[in-house]
């Protein structure tokens, strides 16, 4: 608790921290087809940051009141400052990210997100979406699946990136939840690497039965991997592509682009 108490006051709002030439920018932005994000600090991902994973795991159960601290300052100063922003425009979506979860499982359980999660996200996540905001996402690497139920009952609508080789298959996941949830990823990085066969067995099984009824923006689960043979990674764009009817894209790669 001293520690945090030091650096407490670089987390808690004022004025400065808003940039309201930037809000008149993202205006603007907005009319002409760009996405407006907002931002709030992760529940796991924050405290993480802040003290290490091992220190930030048990500081839940033996100093919950710092971890309550910590997370309630945060709340506050995110909730001021989206509120004052939200009062000039809609933002499209509000984003966390947390990276909590390894290939076995999440680092943080059902009930301590619902103690110390929860309220932080829905106090952010109830004003912004009664002010038009649609899309919650999250950004976590590694095994979701056993927490997806409780972010969902915190707000979440949008779940990144869907990590295949951790078990978070797109398929099976749509089956599960249908329309509750919408998705952006999923397809799995490490097949560039394997050829073209499985390149487009990877995209059959992934794009064809999720390419009607939306909530889904399909990609790689993460970054391009180290030594992915460059013609191959092509292949995986242009089939992708055909699959989706998209137009070729003989020019303007883009980032990501799927």
């Amino acid at each position: 608790m001293d520690d945090w108490l030091k650096v407490k006051h670089m987390y808690i709002y004022d004025d400065s921290r808003v940039n309201w030439d930037a809000v008149e920018e993202a205006k603007r932005m907005q009319l002409a087809g760009t996405l407006i994000c907002a931002r709030i600090p992760g529940g796991f991902s924050l405290p993480r940051e802040l003290m290490g994973d091992e220190a930030a795991c048990l500081c839940y159960y033996d100093q919950p009141e710092l971890m309550h601290d910590i997370l309630g300052t945060v709340t506050e100063t995110s909730f001021i400052t989206n509120e004052l922003i939200s009062r000039h425009l809609t933002f499209d979506c509000l984003c966390v990210h947390e990276d909590m979860a390894g290939k076995s499982g999440p680092i943080v359980g059902p009930d301590t997100i619902r103690e110390f999660i929860l309220p932080h996200y829905r106090r952010n996540w109830d004003m912004l979406r009664s002010r038009g905001t649609k899309m919650f996402l999250q950004d976590s690497d590694g095994n979701m699946n056993s927490v997806i139920d409780i972010f969902i009952e915190c707000g979440v609508n949008v779940f990144y990136p869907c990590e295949p080789a951790a078990g978070m298959d797109i398929v099976q996941l749509r089956k599960k939840y249908g329309n509750r949830i919408a998705m952006m990823g999923g397809i799995d990085k490490h097949v560039l690497r394997q050829g073209r066969e499985v390149i487009k067995r990877e995209l059959e099984y992934k794009l064809q039965p999720l390419m009607q009824g939306g909530g889904m923006c399909f990609g790689l689960d993460h970054r391009i991997p180290n030594m992915t043979p460059l013609d191959d990674y092509r292949y995986y764009v242009q089939t992708a592509r055909d699959m989706l009817g998209l137009h070729s894209l003989e020019k303007g790669w883009g980032r990501m682009a799927l």
